[in-house]
């Protein structure tokens, strides 16, 4: 006896499926960082990769944990998420911090920036970013460390001391330089632009090439998976306020330098288009990126420190709930907005 099928089937919405769930997106973001992690391998050696891989296993053992306590029937793991934070923390790194403390960072990273928000699709800022924030308030030193970019005849060669045990001074000194950022800030000394757009210059794994990190946002906006008036508007922000400023005081590097100096291109591409922790209103999302910008030119230039990027992006993180409730859009057949008649 064959089994007739229904001539009539009643299921839930949607009924319409695309391909592009959360694994989906993250595996191609993480794809878009191939490229950029074998860039800063080229001029870095291999030791960037171990710095890679412990801040990824940092990140991925706890987000393992918490699928495992919370009884999931799939691992979060699977989804990408977590290997996404620990590359782009990696990224954000000098390339001979040691391997401990790229590790450590991870495991901060996904537990206080998104576990501690219950997990993916709640946090409200960056978990990269602050894992980073947390390195950079905990081991300052070891994070203003920039080890000399080197290349294919220094593959085997390992920058600062990687192999340094927790919480002890390593017994030798490692060679160090100035960023592109801290020779504009201290020495009034600019960098070539080429050097700028290749990644010839000193500084983390993520500042390699600007060329690379551009190619790979081409890719992302080409398959949906990032807003591409974030990036686009971080860029107007940084460029506009640069110029204005060595228009009014040719000291002042040009907008052209902000843009492609230090990590404004890794933070407007990969970090600030986070969907969970950026505004949601198209709108919202040009005033974000603008005030990013901006708010990175004028750490750059008026701050105590070198680099704004990652400062830049926590705040306005912060302040996404706000740019989302003043840009909702008016509703249909109403006259005034629907915020302030709350």
């Amino acid at each position: 006896m064959t089994r007739e099928e229904p001539t009539l089937l009643l299921t839930t919405s949607p009924f319409l499926k695309d391909r592009a769930d959360t694994a989906w997106i993250m595996w191609q973001v993480n794809l878009a960082l191939v490229p950029i992690v074998l860039a800063a391998t080229w001029y870095f050696g291999l030791g960037a990769l171990l710095v890679v891989a412990a801040a990824t296993t940092g990140a991925v053992l706890p987000e393992w944990w918490y699928g495992r306590a919370t009884g999931k029937a799939v691992s979060p793991v699977r989804d990408g998420s977590a290997v996404i934070t620990g590359v782009l923390l990696a990224l954000t790194l000098p390339p001979g911090i040691p391997l401990w403390m790229a590790f450590v960072g991870g495991v901060v990273a996904v537990s206080l920036g998104k576990i501690a928000f219950g997990g993916i699709g709640f946090s409200s800022f960056n978990p990269a970013l602050v894992g980073r924030a947390f390195l950079q308030a905990a081991f300052p030193a070891a994070l203003t460390t920039w080890a000399p970019f080197g290349g294919p005849g220094e593959m085997v060669a390992f920058r600062g001391t990687p192999f340094a045990l927790p919480f002890l001074r390593p017994g030798i000194d490692a060679v160090t330089t100035a960023t592109p950022l801290a020779r504009m800030k201290y020495d009034g000394v600019l960098t070539e632009s080429l050097d700028l757009l290749v990644g010839r210059i000193p500084g983390s794994l993520g500042e390699t090439s600007a060329v690379l990190i551009l190619l790979a946002g081409v890719y992302l906006v080409t398959r949906k998976v990032v807003n591409w008036r974030i990036p686009l508007s971080i860029f107007v922000g940084a460029f506009a306020l640069g110029s204005v400023l060595h228009y009014v005081n040719p000291s002042h590097p040009t907008g052209f330098f902000h843009l492609f100096a230090g990590g404004l291109m890794l933070g407007a591409v990969f970090m600030a288009t986070d969907p969970v922790s950026s505004p949601i209103t198209q709108a919202g999302c040009w005033v974000f990126g603008i005030g990013i910008g901006m708010l990175t030119v004028v750490i750059r230039v008026y701050g105590g420190l070198t680099e704004g990027v990652m400062y830049a992006i926590l705040l306005f993180n912060a302040a996404v709930p706000i740019i989302n409730r003043a840009t909702q859009p008016r509703s249909f057949g109403t006259r005034h907005h629907p915020t302030w008649k709350r």
